[in-house]
């Protein structure tokens, strides 16, 4: 699948913002009241950033309000409702905290449940693709979970969570990688599924679909090489979980050493989600 910018910067933050929503709706405060605002204000910003740069990767953003119509049979249908109602409830959630210094528990837990439901949501409009036999696969619920839970908890100042969460996220992610390699070929997928005539005989192509490009090819079809592909990896599975990981484990950091390690988190999540996107084989290939 062609790893599009917009699609890459709406997993990461997104998961990041709603993440952090999980944990403030659950008490994960700090003690102090600008930290706190701050805190909100990431949850809050992370989230709109994520959710705004997916509207680049619609075919007519404009008419974006129509993906909220669907939520009985479309995930990306439910996440926009879950992620809008979790914006809404935390409103008066973050005014308490913040304003009134009360917390309103039942519209924290509800907040929560939302902003997990949300994170859940974005990984089943992926996960859901038998198409993308990577993407159809028990780890990517399971990663976008872990992610998103860890860098919340790095945010809220967790480090011994966001620790465990950050490594066990990459060594799940390591998993995952060997595990996905196979999956294309367990499938079964081959010329003749793709293109439906397999109960006539042999399959095999005599020439190209068209001589251009065209949508389907620069969509979803997209080649990365063994040794840039595993170059990327071990780089992302480094710096995305196992050394933020164990920084924050061993060291006592100060503000600017914690801000320096969550942009490296941050680098790592990037490989990590264009690897994503970039290895997502989809059987319309075998086609062209």
């Amino acid at each position: 699948m062609h790893p599009a910018p917009s699609v890459i910067i709406f997993t990461i933050f997104s998961g990041l913002g709603f993440g952090l929503f999980f944990l403030l709706g659950l008490g994960f405060f700090l003690t102090n009241y600008w930290l706190n605002f701050l805190l909100f204000f990431l949850a809050y910003g992370f989230s709109i950033i994520g959710l705004l740069s997916s509207l680049f990767h619609l075919g007519n953003p404009q008419r974006f309000l129509k993906a909220f119509s669907q939520w009985r049979t479309s995930w990306l249908s439910r996440e926009g409702i879950f992620s809008t109602s979790t914006l809404i409830i935390m409103v008066p959630f973050a005014i308490g905290k913040i304003f009134l210094d009360k917390e309103f528990v039942i519209l924290g837990v509800v907040g929560s449940v939302l902003s997990i439901l949300t994170i859940f949501c974005t990984a089943m409009i992926y996960a859901q693709l038998r198409t993308v036999p990577r993407w159809n696969s028990f780890f990517t619920p399971v990663l976008f979970l872990l992610y998103s839970l860890g860098g919340g908890a790095f945010l809220v100042n967790e480090g011994r969570l966001a620790a465990f969460i950050l490594i066990l996220s990459s060594l799940i992610q390591l998993y995952a990688w060997l595990n996905g390699d196979q999956l294309f070929k367990q499938a079964g997928s081959n010329v003749k599924s793709a293109t439906g005539l397999g109960y006539i005989g042999e399959v095999r192509l005599l020439e190209g679909p068209h001589t251009g490009t065209n949508y389907l090819l620069k969509e979803m079809v997209y080649i990365v090489g063994r040794k840039h592909r595993i170059r990327l990896r071990i780089i992302g599975f480094i710096l995305a979980g196992i050394l933020p990981g164990f920084v924050l484990l061993l060291f006592n950091l100060n503000i600017f050493l914690l801000i320096l390690v969550f942009l490296i988190h941050l680098i790592g999540m990037s490989l990590i989600r264009w690897l994503f996107f970039a290895e997502a084989e989809h059987v319309v290939g075998l086609y062209y």
